[in-house]
């Protein structure tokens, strides 16, 4: 039978940070909100929790892996909304945000969730930040806790 390592989405002892976008305030705010009712139902403590605020979802890898480098975080929680409209921008701002994402847990090796939503319209938005099931605030908590378990488990291994 092969060895199943699986995380869980207990958050006890974890220090979480958590990088949200001011812009499209009323969307990042409703994530942000999620967020925090999530890591306080898996057992993080407040004071284990930092917040960043950044103007917008293109600034969010720089300061998810500053706050990564800091050695203070064991995951950190990306948070934004970027709205398609009528310009080329949105193409534009998604992709940095996703590939800035990556490549800092990539290089800091420590987890980062994309709660970065890239929505057609504002309603798709609003939808995937409401309160209760589907937040995609709640999801990236879930997401990053869940990914720090399986890397200490993962760590776990190699040390045997």
């Amino acid at each position: 039978m092969p060895r199943e390592l699986i995380g869980t989405l207990e958050g006890a002892g974890l220090r979480v940070g958590v990088v949200v976008a001011r812009f499209n305030g009323y969307i990042t705010e409703r994530l942000l909100a999620g967020a925090l009712w999530a890591l306080g139902e898996a057992g993080v403590a407040d004071a284990d929790v930092t917040v960043v605020r950044v103007p917008g979802a293109f600034e969010v890898p720089l300061a998810a892996r500053e706050l990564a480098q800091t050695g203070d975080v064991d995951a950190v929680v990306c948070l934004a909304a970027v709205i398609r409209g009528d310009t080329p921008h949105f193409d534009f701002v998604a992709q940095a945000a996703a590939d800035g994402v990556r490549q800092s847990m990539l290089e800091s090796l420590v987890p980062m969730s994309f709660g970065i939503l890239t929505t057609n319209t504002v309603e798709q938005a609003v939808e995937r930040s409401n309160e209760g099931q589907g937040n995609k605030g709640a999801e990236a908590v879930h997401t990053a806790i869940e990914t720090v378990r399986v890397q200490r488990a993962i760590r776990a291994r190699r040390r045997e």
